[in-house]
């Protein structure tokens, strides 16, 4: 069975083995994503954050260790939900189990949006990023990492690499992948197509990033030296 997003989540087996994977030591989300985006996100002190895909909500105390005021996570997986009410208990945070596509914004009511590793998953863009423009204070700040075009545009089976393919670039859609043991549907658009859609959004596109490694966050040369061959992540941070 193909899954898009929570979808895969909410299958037990999935679920399972990509908490197991999160515990890895030298996991890409954390060497090569979350340091990016703490770099973007830059100081919280006394915001209102929203969180976009939030997963099992763990970032949400980095924030309030930094400072922030409130987090909101939306997240369509009840697996991950369930995980993710436990993370925030006792903060000023709240996890609505709602998909991206369903959720309804309350306007300008958030400081910062945030989205890690979940705009991927969906296929209309340009409705997503008018409802987070209209959940935006005026000058806050929308902030999202993605798996980088390159690698969506041909999906290969996970596991170590030694070689990438780069195919059917600039052919927009979803693409499908073997991933966890489990089949996953991911969708494929280029940096240009991302530009764009913000642009067309009417954000301010104040940062492009990518997922260039740093020596300090790794702990063997072998996996450093791999990870400097190809971008896995792409990273925008736009305002309103």
């Amino acid at each position: 069975m193909d899954y898009t997003g929570s979808e895969f989540y909410d299958n037990d087996a999935n679920f399972a083995k990509y908490m197991e994977r999160r515990q890895w030591q030298e996991n890409a989300n954390d060497t090569l994503e979350k340091p990016v985006i703490l770099e973007l996100i830059g100081a919280v002190q006394g915001k209102r954050i929203l969180d976009l895909g939030c997963g099992d909500a763990k970032f949400a105390k980095d924030l309030f260790d930094l400072g922030c005021e409130e987090y909101c996570g939306i997240e369509g997986s009840a697996n991950m939900v369930q995980a993710a009410a436990a993370a925030v208990k006792g903060y000023n945070a709240s996890v609505i189990h709602t998909t991206m596509e369903s959720w309804q914004p309350l306007h300008n009511t958030f400081d910062l949006v945030i989205s890690r590793l979940a705009i991927h998953y969906i296929e209309d863009l340009d409705s997503l990023l008018l409802k987070i423009r209209q959940a935006l204070k005026p000058g806050g700040s929308f902030i999202f990492s993605v798996e980088h075009p390159v690698i969506t545009s041909t999906l290969q089976t996970s596991g170590t690499r030694t070689n990438w393919i780069v195919d059917n670039y600039f052919i927009e859609g979803y693409r499908e992948q073997q991933w966890l043991g489990g089949t996953v549907q991911k969708y494929h658009r280029s940096i240009e197509q991302y530009y764009i859609a913000l642009q067309q959004a009417g954000f301010r596109i104040d940062y492009l990033r990518e997922s260039n490694p740093q020596r300090k966050n790794f702990s063997t040369d072998e996996t450093y030296e791999r990870r400097l061959r190809i971008p896995l992540f792409l990273f925008l941070s736009a305002s309103k």
